[in-house]
């Protein structure tokens, strides 16, 4: 099963949270050492990470399957005349 591809929101608030956390939490910490950086840099990597999965994916693009309504029964008779319509009589008009 192929993996499905991160949209451009997830990839924008992902980056975003990443920046953003690192730019604070440097700020906050005041650290200077190369180990504290690297913390620093895992956690707001992390902290992105969370932030683009939590994203909503999107829709599927499939189109909802509409099924046709049971169609009606169709009357293929013709009906019968009535009998009054058979019983009048035919009058022939002379040719002249």
């Amino acid at each position: 099963m192929a993996m499905p591809r991160p949209t451009a929101a997830q990839f924008a608030y992902g980056s975003c949270a990443v920046i953003l956390s690192a730019f604070a939490l440097l700020l906050l910490s005041g650290t200077s050492s190369g180990a504290g950086v690297a913390a620093v840099a895992v956690v707001s990597l992390a902290l992105g990470l969370v932030v683009a999965v939590r994203v909503p994916g999107p829709r599927s693009r499939r189109p909802a399957v509409d099924r046709p309504a049971t169609p009606l029964p169709v009357r293929a008779t013709v009906p019968s005349p009535s009998r009054e319509q058979v019983r009048e009589p035919v009058h022939e008009r002379a040719a002249s």
